[in-house]
């Protein structure tokens, strides 16, 4: 059995790709995330009992498929949209082979019919729910074409250690634990865990604990990246996970929202605990774009006036703050783009994520964007890039949100641009 997870950044527009991808910051936190090995897949791995033979390959690109196993009864697949074409093509080629093929993931529960097209078995939301099932039925031969967990919510209480072990720690410079599913709000624009399964939850204190223990077994001072859509929505159990993680000589990272900036001892537990950096998601400098932006209570749209007070309290305790930015929502003209610039600039920012508005496949926005005529390539999931332009934007054309947003990546990660803005850190972060 193997678990074969496609991983990497991509991009198809020629020019930025020739431009951005050379940029120092924009290279940086592409390694990053190229590195990060799939917690899905080795989560399965963990309920996966030892009779079975499991092995774990990442497939960045074409040229690492020749290194791909081929002597195995199954393979799971996982991937991410912009690459679920290059998933496909690998799931046909082992079902050529007369190898049994399950795909599973955000893309396929979203698209479950196109999918089926390219596997043996598909599984729809969260694995886990399934997984047992799969094993009983492939012990009797009697796999099924789709297992569906989209109306299971998978208890976090039974949560099993990831096989970790599986990998080779010295390709990472940072292993991922989960220690949350889901986020309270609801952005259209949002593919994250909340496609699987809509309920939020926090898992256990103790399961987190084994986790990081088993990761401490095979590497003594690892750098976690918690794949988390929002580790603090819950804010005591973000407290128990601060207080958790000091003393262990860790640096780390997550995603959050900017009410964070709220909670003094928090953040004081964030910095002692070896918190290094939290991404937030801005999505505009301003309030054009984000009305309605979260559909519940247009919470977004509330905060935007508190972001520079809040990034500088959060970095005053020395942890850097990685600002997310979407460019082409609704309502944001070409001014957005000498904006976001300003802000960056102002807030002092110590990192920025840069993206295009994307409708990925089972997305409030989608929905919009089809039911208005706006999107482009409606199904070439290769330009599902965070960088790439599929929609018509509302305040301008296509060509100049491609021609901004290259613009503005240049500005933003050139040489010399990330430097400036962590000296800037440094010179702002009060001492403890």
């Amino acid at each position: 059995m193997a678990f074969i997870a496609l991983s990497g950044v991509r991009v198809q527009n020629k020019e930025l790709m020739g431009v951005g991808l050379t940029l120092p910051g924009f290279v940086e936190r592409s390694k990053v995330i190229a590195s990060l090995p799939s917690l899905g897949l080795l989560t399965l791995a963990g309920m996966t009992p030892e009779s079975y033979d499991v092995s774990y390959h990442e497939c960045p690109d074409l040229e690492s498929e020749k290194s791909l196993p081929v002597d195995v009864d199954l393979v799971i697949i996982s991937s991410f949209t912009a690459k679920i074409l290059h998933a496909y093509s690998l799931a046909d080629g082992y079902r050529k082979k007369g190898i049994k093929v399950i795909l599973g993931g955000l893309h396929v529960t979203a698209c479950p019919q196109e999918a089926q097209l390219h596997a043996d078995t598909i599984v729809l939301g969260e694995g886990e729910t399934s997984w047992p099932l799969i094993l009983k039925d492939l012990e009797r031969d009697r796999l099924q074409p789709l297992y569906d967990g989209r109306n299971f919510n998978y208890d976090f209480s039974n949560a099993p250690l990831p096989r970790h072990d599986l990998l080779d720690v010295e390709a990472y410079n940072r292993l991922t634990i989960q220690t949350q599913r889901g986020c309270p709000y609801a952005c259209s624009f949002c593919a994250s865990s909340i496609r699987l399964n809509p309920k939020f939850k926090v898992k256990p204190i103790e399961k987190i604990e084994a986790e990081l223990q088993s990761l401490l077994s095979i590497w003594k001072h690892p750098f976690l990246e918690l794949a988390d859509d929002n580790t603090f929505a819950d804010r005591e159990h973000g407290h128990r996970i601060a207080e958790l993680f000091m003393g262990k000589g860790l640096r780390w990272f997550t995603e959050t929202d900017i009410s964070v900036a709220k909670d003094d001892d928090l953040l004081g537990k964030l910095r002692d605990s070896g918190c290094a950096q939290l991404l937030i998601g801005l999505e505009s400098p301003d309030a054009d774009g984000l009305s309605g932006l979260e559909k519940k209570a247009d919470w977004k749209y509330r905060q935007v006036d508190n972001y520079l007070e809040s990034i500088s309290k959060i970095q005053s305790h020395g942890i850097t703050v990685n600002g997310c930015f979407v460019l082409g929502l609704d309502g944001q003209d070409l001014s957005i783009f000498e904006k976001t610039k300003s802000f960056i600039t102002e807030s002092g920012l110590s990192d920025a994520q840069l993206t295009v508005q994307t409708p990925f496949p089972g997305t409030p926005l989608r929905e919009q964007l089809k039911k208005e005529g706006r999107l482009l390539q409606e199904n070439n999931w290769d330009h599902f890039t965070l960088f790439d332009v599929n929609y018509r934007p509302s305040h301008m054309s296509v060509q100049e949100l491609e021609d901004n947003f290259k613009e503005l990546m240049v500005s933003v990660y050139s040489e010399g641009s990330l430097p400036n803005r962590r000296e800037i850190f440094r010179q702002r972060k009060r001492t403890p």
